[in-house]
């Protein structure tokens, strides 16, 4: 578009005026501090709600402000769409949140329904400077009733536009399908099964943003949290949430959810951790920590100044049951058990016509003789010196496990070289798990309002009851894909997913169309479903460009020559046990990378193309894992030895389905450096064919 446009120069004159007005909004908020409080506390609350405001309103010059804009039929106002709300001195609107009611029609009008606007705008930028704007007409007068919505270049530049760093978000693209998920609402519990390409991921996170905005008081009060299948993928998504202004948003894997209870100190073979994982191991763990409340078999005796006052066994067995039967957490029920006791003790007095105050309750049940008493037939427990007596008491686990795991289940939890003590112990990530179990039969998990969980189908069956119970009182939105499933204990249908979250009644969504993943690389990967998902519906692209899908046997360092001229993000996946050896090589053609997954506190290296000084997502050239490819997307990937990659799981299927994940990370382009031993269900000879013949058109 002609930058003398007499439009574009009023755009670039609102823009302008815009930015002046969001910096002249944090200058007041800079203004106010901690002395208009009544008190310190006060000043502390209002200082730090000061500081996430100016956070809140930081200006990026190069993400614009907005970058849509409606027009209302009804009223005749416009309004620009952008990721904050911008206000003029006078407190009218310059630009509005894209989250804002107001603002749905830009996402979701079609000329058939246009909800009430007239036409809507789309704008162009290249680094914060507008460079362009598209118009699509919705009223009838504008275009004829029933006529498609228009191709908007604008929109699939702007999908398509190269990307370095960490993911960005998708405000500018959501796509209507995507913006139904979205605003849906807080206390519905959501699973996105999402295909390759099909924004799951962002779309998760733009939903954690929306419910910020439209439930703010109680989602801050009562905590977001995003729960990522790694630190690297964390990485990854870090920017998303702050680019729009939401700071209020925990994000962990599920290690660092349950690590408070022990550190992870050791790993175990994928068959303990399975069954470790497994559901039925709730019902075990119940047995075990119920099993220590015992039958009295003594009167209690509670001396008070010249009286006994006695509560026989029978009274305490009776009280016992009655509180078992209210299903009440373990360490509640020992302190009911105490009030009880004295409840029957307060009786005797009263009827003996003492006068006591409301506070003698409270004051018997605390007395030596009733705690001991209560102590003796309803035991404290400690979650780790459980769990190491579970692993290390065979006949005790027998107890627990009797007609739930078979006698090899439980052999293969039996500790081959017990620990001397639960503090020595060697725990694994599953055990963390566990103990998180017993300790929520003790005490009540806190619960926080919303979480948004992905790769969920890669989490074992007590993993996602770990996630349910921090969300009991709340909601979840659980992202994933059946097809993606790459552990040994993985999830193959969301309704058993949803069971263990106990939240039995959440809606399945299904996106299919993908945005970013180009339609020869998707054809490709599709070619594994019918062997490792053959229930799913397969992804269809939607992207007009065609992506570039190379199959080579070159060495890889002719495969790497052209990287350098590549524009965008570049991921180079291979096997896990390769990532030595292919740092060696990468650093002798003399490229400069990162490696997805280091420690930052990597040991320093002579090497002048070590990946220390370059953090991962912000080199051009990141060198993936295939472990950690999942939920990563770049622009260009080179994919090296899939043979490989799939030998290295458990298990065939496994391996596919590891292979489907590494396969649709690309956006632009595809490199898949073989040898001769391609999985079968590729079909390469096929794909060769019909890649030959695409070339001759």
């Amino acid at each position: 578009m002609p930058a003398d446009v007499p439009e574009l120069i009023q755009e670039r004159e609102f823009l302008a005026e815009a930015r002046s007005q969001l910096g002249r909004m944090r200058d007041r908020v800079a203004a106010l501090d901690g002395r208009y409080a009544g008190d310190r506390i006060s000043a502390d609350v209002l200082e730090a709600t000061l500081a996430r405001r100016m956070e809140q309103l930081t200006d990026d010059p190069a993400i614009p402000l907005f970058f849509g804009r409606i027009n209302i039929e009804e009223t005749d106002e416009t309004f620009h769409i952008g990721r904050r709300h911008v206000s003029d001195p006078d407190g009218e609107p310059m630009v509005v949140d894209w989250r804002a009611p107001v603002s749905t029609p830009f996402y979701r009008a079609t000329p058939k329904e246009p909800m009430g606007i007239t036409a809507r705008r789309r704008y162009g930028f290249a680094r914060g400077h507008l460079t362009g704007f598209e118009d699509e007409p919705l009223s009838r007068a504008g275009r004829p009733a029933g006529t498609a919505t228009a191709h908007s270049e604008i929109l699939e530049a702007e999908i398509e536009r190269p990307r370095t760093g960490p993911m960005r978000d998708i405000v500018a693209t959501i796509q209507p399908e995507q913006d139904v998920i979205v605003r849906m609402p807080l206390e519905r519990t959501l699973v996105v099964q999402g295909a390759p390409g099909t924004g799951k991921t962002a779309v998760g996170l733009h939903r954690a943003a929306y419910l910020l905005y439209a439930h703010r008081e109680q989602l801050t009060r009562r905590g977001v949290l995003v729960v990522g299948p790694n630190k690297s993928f964390l990485r990854y998504i870090r920017d998303v949430l702050p680019a729009l202004g939401e700071i209020h948003a925990r994000q962990a894997t599920i290690e660092e959810i349950v690590g408070d209870h022990a550190p992870v100190r050791a790993a175990e073979s994928a068959d303990v951790a399975t069954l470790k994982g497994d559901g039925r191991m709730a019902a075990v763990l119940r047995r075990a920590v119920w099993s220590h409340v015992g039958t009295p078999q003594d009167t209690l005796v509670l001396p008070r100044g010249s009286f006994r006052w006695r509560v026989p066994a029978y009274e305490a067995q009776h009280a016992i049951e009655q509180i078992r039967a209210r299903d009440v957490r373990y360490a509640l029920g020992a302190a009911q058990l105490r009030h009880a006791l004295a409840h029957r003790v307060l009786i005797q007095i009263e009827e003996r016509g003492d006068a006591l105050d409301d506070k003698a309750w409270d004051v018997l049940a605390r007395t030596k003789p009733v705690r001991d008493y209560a102590a003796a037939v309803w035991p404290a427990v400690e979650p780790r010196k459980l769990l190491f007596r579970l692993f290390s008491d065979s006949r005790f686990l027998a107890e627990c496990a009797e007609g739930i795991l078979s006698d090899a289940e439980q052999l293969l939890l039996t500790w081959d070289r017990q620990p001397r003590t639960p503090g020595s112990a060697r725990w694994t990530t599953a055990d963390l798990v566990l103990l998180d179990e017993i300790s929520d039969l003790l005490d009540r998990a806190e619960s926080v309002a919303h979480i948004v969980v992905d790769e969920a189908q890669d989490l074992s069956a007590m993993m996602l009851r770990a996630l349910g119970r921090r969300a009991a009182t709340g909601s979840l939105t659980v992202l994933g894909d059946l097809a993606q499933a790459t552990t040994p204990w993985a999830s193959s249908d969301w309704s058993d997913v949803l069971g263990h979250l106990a939240k039995p009644d959440g809606h399945v969504e299904q996106l299919t169309a993908g945005f970013r993943v180009p339609a020869d690389v998707i054809d490709l990967a599709a070619r594994l479903l019918p062997s490792i998902a053959p229930g799913l519906e397969p992804p269809t692209a939607v992207r007009r460009a065609r992506g570039r899908l190379t199959l080579t046997a070159a060495p890889l360092e002719d495969v790497l020559v052209g990287i350098p001229g590549l524009e965008g993000s570049v991921g180079l996946i291979v096997p896990d046990a390769a990532v030595p050896d292919i740092r060696t090589t990468l650093a002798a053609v003399g490229l400069t990378f990162a490696v997805v997954g280091e420690q930052d506190d990597a040991p320093a290296s002579d090497n002048a193309a070590d990946p220390d000084d370059t953090s991962e997502f912000d080199a051009h050239l990141d060198l993936v894992p295939a472990s950690l490819a999942k939920g990563l997307e770049f622009d260009h990937v080179v994919l090296h030895d899939p043979a490989a990659i799939v030998a290295a799981e458990p298990n065939h299927a496994t391996g596919l389905r590891r292979l489907y994940v590494c396969l649709t990370r690309a956006v632009t382009s595809l490199v898949v450096r073989h040898g001769d031993d391609l999985p079968p269900e590729l079909g390469i000879e096929r794909l060769d064919e019909a890649l030959a013949e695409a070339g001759r058109n």
